[in-house]
């Protein structure tokens, strides 16, 4: 049995209710439920953004380039504990200090017919270690600068996706949050600054 036919996510309702759950594998379809979710970006000491090109067989936007990591709480799971164990799972990452930085983000969005339909907390981090991608989960990582990413995200086209959709909409979002611009700006700038 794979790993996604083993997880479960959680279905809730508008008020960000649970309502039940459904297998991961089974979720996300024509007529995806309404379930929760969170993304992660993260950025290095010079402000740099680490990107991960999805593993080409996963069913969801397989081969682009996303966040550093994305997933789903287990029922019963926090939030940011789930954030953690899929930075270990992706990326070979822990103990990574997060922070939310978009605690209500919520989108919509289609993939050769199958339907993204999630509530999906953004949290920020610095990532002092190098990523150890599985290769399961991504078939490569990549360092951008952000105010390149940013651009990049404003004049994308959505026909031929660069970046996955949550990604470029929370990017968007991410450059007006007070918590993402201490990780935006560079750790040497902050400490010039104080």
């Amino acid at each position: 049995m794979s790993v996604s036919a083993k997880e479960r996510v959680v279905l809730v309702d508008e008020d960000n209710q649970p309502i039940g759950w459904e297998h991961k594998d089974q979720v996300h379809h024509q007529a995806t439920p309404l379930h929760r979710a969170f993304s992660v970006f993260l950025f290095d000491d010079s402000g740099r953004m680490l990107l991960q090109q999805r593993a080409l067989i996963k069913p969801t936007w397989g081969g682009v380039w996303s966040n550093a990591c994305c997933g789903h709480p287990a029922p019963g799971e926090a939030t940011a504990a789930a954030a953690q164990r899929r930075l270990r799972e992706e990326l070979g990452l822990s103990e990574v200090s997060l922070a939310l930085a978009l605690p209500d983000f919520r989108y919509r969005a289609c993939w050769h017919g199958v339907w993204e339909n999630e509530i999906c907390p953004v949290f920020v981090g610095r990532c002092l270690n190098p990523p150890q991608p599985n290769p399961a989960e991504v078939a490569a990582v990549r360092w951008i600068d952000w105010a390149e990413f940013a651009e990049d995200c404003l004049r994308d086209d959505q026909a031929v996706p660069a970046y996955s959709p949550w990604c470029r909409w929370e990017a968007r979002q991410l450059q007006h949050s007070p918590v993402a611009r201490e990780y935006i700006t560079p750790a040497t700038q902050l400490l010039a600054a104080s």
